[in-house]
Parts: C-alpha cells; structure tokens; sequence
C-alpha cells in the first residue's frame, strides 16, 4: 500500500492477453493435429502433401476460429470450476498423462536405427556453430526461452505462488518447478531430434518443426499413426496447461483487484479473450496481406515479438526490482516471504547479484531482441 508496485499488475495484466492471443490459436492446431494423425488425415501424403496440409488448415478461416474457440471454451470452462475443483484437478490429470507419454515417446525415438546421430546433434556443444551465429545471439536466445517458458513478468507463478501454503518455501518449490520445466523441454528434444536422422529429415524450426517435419517422419514410421497421435496429445496437453494457467492469472486479477465474482470474471474475459485472438486466427487467411514486421510477418510474429521481447522481459524486470528496492516491496520483506516453510531458503548471498547483475542481464535480454528483430 502506498507504493508504486501495483502497476506490476497491470503489466501482467496485458501480458496475459497478448500470450494468449496468439496461443489460443496454436493451442487450436495442436487439438487439429490429435484428430489429423488419429483419424489418418496425414497417412500416404509425401512431404510437398505434409506441407500443403498445413498450408490448408491455416488457409481456412472457419476451421482457426473454431479451433481457437475450443480452446478458449476448454480453459474458460476448467477456471470457471474454481482453483481446487477446476485448475489444480485438472493440471494434475494433464500433467500425468504428459509425463507418461512422454516417457513412451522418447523410449521409441531413442530405440529407432540411426537415433545416435540426433541425439549428438541434440546435446553435443558445436562451438563453432556457435561462434558463427555469434555468443550473444545464444545466449538471447536461450535468456529469451527461459522467459518465455516460465512465463516470468506476466505473472502467472505469482498468482500460484500466492496460492502456496505457508508450509512449504517457495524457493523449494520454484526450483522443482524450473527442474520439471527443464526436464520436459530436453525430453522433448530426445523425441524430435533422434527421429529426424533417423528418418534422415532435416531439423527445421517454428511451426513447420512441429506440424510439417514430424508429420512426414510419423507418415514413415512403423506404427506412425499411433505415435504421431501420442506426440500431439502430448502438445495438446503442454499447450492447454500454459491456457489454464494464463487464464486463471487473468480471472483471479479480476477477483482480488476488481472484486468480480469468478464465474462472471471468468465468462468476461472468455469474451475478451476470444475477440482479441481473432486476428491470429485470421492472421493466416483474410488478414494474410498484413505483415506488420516485414515481408513475411503475420499477425503471430507481431503478438510474439510484444509479449516475448518486450513484456516479458520488461515485466520480469519491474517484479525483480520491486522485490529488492526499498521504493517497492523490498529485500527484507522478500526474504520472509519465500523462506516461510520447509525447504530450500533463498541464498542471501545472492543480493548483491539479483539486484545488480540481473537486471543488467534482462536489460541486455530487452535490447539484444531489438537489434536481432531489426539490425540485421
């Protein structure tokens, strides 16, 4: 009270909706995909055909607002329930059912003939591929994933850390949940990059990693249909557990900041949430000749590019110093929060690092994406 802290809010505020603007769309093809591979929509089809499928499906207004509306029904409808009853019941049924298809999954991309030579591409260091990219250009790029995969400045671990009970630290459980990230993103790439050589597919990157490349090693594989299947549930459930989440960081502001009653935040921003991912639904179609950050762009890149090089980093930013300033929260505050409980207790040591040093780093985050989206 009295501070200047609340704008933090804010910020998370309209960096929730601007991640799911264009997520609720992705989340859509994910969903499109667990159909496409089950019902055999993909089988036969040879690579140009993989591609001109996508192509297709993204071509199709109708079938990526539909897509989108689900998704935004599905994380809606789970909020609505409540925390206990709807969210954490829910994530913990997604959860188990990710790890244990993730765990079939990687076991048949590692068994699979030539999977060695993925697996080094994967996790051997190329030093000089890294130096012609360039040190700086790395170490963005995976500052910036960090940010991105743990949803740091937007929000969303405050509102399930202010959800923690008292008997467990929260730095304990932070570094479970950085761990468990961690563990699920390399998981994932022992699925993808031992099936590319084995298959001898080139490893690309974006969407077309995803819904072109894997689709065409699945067409391949023995018992393709199946595994192709269990890899977008996999999606599926990854993508609708980041829904959920934002979701909720969204209602529960509009309940302890606005005082709305759940159901009604929640059908609320349900309504705002679906308007504004209409132009990434549409972004592939009818708004095809917008292109807001070149030839090329469409309206994802532009959303991906405010939330991923600029909220997040800049959010992340505000939360860091709010915690260690005596103008916010500040350090001795902070400290008595997170060390509340059983578990690991936040290093004291640290101070002169995350109110420093870090945010020189997220300061060097914020304009390396400037100068990689536009000094080249």
């Amino acid at each position: 009270k009295g501070s200047k802290g609340h704008w933090g809010g804010k910020v998370a505020l309209i960096g929730s909706y601007l991640l799911m603007m264009f997520y609720t769309t992705v989340t859509g093809w994910m969903l499109y995909y667990c159909w496409y591979m089950a019902s055999g929509a993909l089988s036969g089809l040879d690579a140009a055909g993989v591609g001109k499928f996508f192509g297709a499906t993204l071509g199709d207004p109708v079938a990526q607002v539909v897509g989108m509306t689900l998704v935004v029904l599905m994380g809606c409808g789970v909020c609505a329930m409540g925390v206990q009853k709807g969210v954490e019941r829910v994530v913990k049924v997604i959860m188990v059912g990710l790890l244990a298809i993730l765990v079939l999954l990687v076991v048949r991309s590692l068994t699979l003939p030539g999977a060695g030579a993925g697996v080094s591409f994967y996790l051997a260091p190329d030093v000089e591929k890294m130096q012609s990219v360039g040190w700086y250009a790395v170490l963005n790029a995976a500052m910036t994933q960090a940010f991105f995969t743990l949803s740091v400045g937007i929000g969303n671990m405050t509102i399930f850390g202010s959800y923690q009970s008292k008997d467990r630290s929260l730095t304990g459980e932070a570094m479970w949940i950085m761990g468990l990230d961690t563990f699920v993103a390399l998981m994932a790439g022992l699925i993808i990059f031992p099936a590319c050589f084995a298959f001898g597919v080139e490893p690309g990157s974006g969407p077309g990693l995803v819904f072109v490349t894997l689709p065409n090693i699945f067409n391949v594989m023995a018992g393709g249909q199946l595994w192709g299947t269990l890899f977008f549930i996999f999606m599926s459930f990854a993508a609708l557990s980041t829904v959920i989440a934002v979701f909720e960081n969204i209602i529960s502001y509009s309940a302890d900041v606005w005082g709305m009653e759940r159901r009604r935040a929640t059908w609320l921003h349900a309504v705002g949430i679906w308007v504004c991912s209409l132009p990434c639904a549409l972004g592939f179609n009818l708004l095809a000749d917008f292109q807001p950050l070149g030839a090329g762009t469409c309206v994802l890149d532009l959303e991906d590019f405010l939330i991923s090089n600029n909220i997040l980093p800049l959010g992340g930013l505000f939360f860091l110093l709010f915690c260690c300033l005596r103008r916010g929260w500040g350090w001795d505050n902070f400290i008595a929060e997170v060390d509340q409980g059983v578990g690991m207790k936040f290093p004291r040591w640290l101070r002169g690092y995350v109110t420093y040093v870090l945010p020189c780093l997220i300061i060097f985050v914020f304009v390396m994406g400037y100068v990689d989206k536009f000094g080249k």
